[in-house]
């Protein structure tokens, strides 16, 4: 056989054979753990402040506000969360593209910056407090807390739910920590110096972040961001699409108990000393919630997993309302802590089950995107059904959140059905 006759033979075989893909790598390592840890710290100081405004509505209504009516100072955190849920499909989008590191350094001055300015102004008109706690953090929390979900997806596929648990985590332990760091300050140092102490702590977990992650994807050319930007193809699959609106129904009801709970304690009991830790006793439980969640949805299913955990939750509203002393509601917040923390730290995982890796922070902003208005129809609507500061008068907005986790749960179940049938089979 001649040289020729082999180069053209190696000539015609390199051609014909298809460039080959990239294959994923392994799971864990230093660089997966290490981001992951990184994404925990972000979402502490993000998603951590935001379960902490129980902590300034109490603040602001009884010193700095006085005079506004309660629901109105609420629109503030109401804010914060729909800005981060609608924003969450470009965030994501852009970490997918780009370096996580970038988002982190620009969300992370946006939020010790909000922070220090606030400490300047908590006694002026309401309307500056808007503008910089209710839009310019929510705009900065926006893009850092959804691209430390997708960071630490980018890094996982079989142990997502897992992953994707401890990095929630990271909220519900700074919604323990931030209120009980600035209640305890506060007495001590003043409203503003306690900002700016709680401003160093969230830039010291933002370097950090920002010093051990890494993204797993290569760069996109910029002319391609666009397209991902609102990644909005998955509501082209009747699962996404139904999933979707189940977590819709079911986030209008998480958040009544959190905004809810200690006012409804002071009637039962208004000497009660536990009125006070009702809050953070919630966050407390639900990072257990959050862990064994992400374990168990890994091992049997996250959509399974997912639904029962929002049935459960409409249930527990149950023992809520025919609750009658301090001790019964403890035991409420511990449970609808703990089973509120697994269906958090599940949802993102079933989305990301169900959509490309490639597009998996278009995906998940997209899916937040959509759920980010039932917070507007949540604590605001929940909050005009409380008719009187009686037992009975709170029995409204209780049922109010009951029925739309039912309802979400039920929605969510459909979801699973649709993709199989038997309930036995892993999804």
């Amino acid at each position: 056989m001649s040289h020729d006759t082999i180069s053209k033979r190696e000539l015609h075989s390199t051609t014909d054979i298809e460039p080959l893909k990239p294959q994923p790598g392994p799971e864990g390592g230093a660089q997966a753990w290490l981001t992951l840890a990184g994404s925990f710290l972000v979402n502490y100081s993000t998603f951590g402040l935001i379960n902490s405004f129980g902590f300034f509505q109490n603040y602001y209504q009884n010193y700095a506000f006085h005079n506004v009516p309660p629901s109105t100072i609420a629109f503030i955190g109401t804010l914060q969360i729909m800005l981060t849920n609608i924003l969450g499909a470009i965030s994501g989008a852009l970490c997918d593209s780009y370096n996580v590191k970038y988002l982190y350094t620009a969300s992370g001055l946006g939020l010790v910056s909000s922070m220090i300015v606030l400490s300047y102004i908590n006694h002026g008109p309401l309307w500056q407090a808007f503008l910089v706690q209710g839009l310019f953090m929510g705009l900065s929390i926006a893009f850092g807390a959804q691209p430390a979900l997708v960071a630490a997806g980018q890094h996982f596929k079989q142990r997502r739910a897992f992953a994707m648990a401890i990095v929630i985590g990271g909220c519900a332990l700074g919604g323990v920590c931030f209120p009980l760091m600035l209640s305890q300050l506060v007495p001590k140092v003043g409203f503003s110096w306690s900002l700016r102490l709680a401003s160093f702590k969230v830039a010291m977990c933002y370097s950090t972040a920002i010093a051990i992650s890494t993204s797993k994807h290569a760069r996109k050319p910029l002319r391609g961001i666009f397209h991902s930007l609102v990644d909005f193809g998955g509501f082209q699959d009747r699962r996404y699409l139904v999933l979707a609106i189940g977590a819709w129904f079911a986030n209008v009801g998480i958040w009544i108990p959190n905004y809810y709970i200690e006012t409804y304690c002071m009637i039962i009991d208004p000497t009660a000393p536990i009125k006070g830790y009702l809050l953070p006793l919630i966050n407390g439980t639900s990072i257990l919630g959050m862990i064994l969640g992400g374990l168990m949805g890994d091992q049997i299913g996250r959509l399974n997993v997912l639904y029962h955990m929002a049935l459960i939750l409409g249930l527990l509203c149950t023992m809520w309302a025919l609750s009658s002393t301090v001790t019964i509601l403890v035991a409420f917040a511990i449970l609808f802590g703990f089973f509120s923390g697994a269906y958090v730290a599940l949802v993102p995982s079933a989305v990301g089950q169900i959509s490309p890796d490639e597009k998996l922070g278009g995906r998940i902003g997209a899916f937040y995107s959509l759920v980010a208005f039932s917070s507007v129809v949540g604590t605001p609507v929940g909050g005009l059904l409380i008719t009187d500061h009686t037992k009975g008068g709170y029995q409204g907005v209780i049922l109010y959140a009951g029925a739309t986790l039912s309802l979400g749960g039920v929605l969510m179940l459909a979801s699973r059905l649709l993709h199989d049938t038997s309930l036995r089979a892993r999804w």
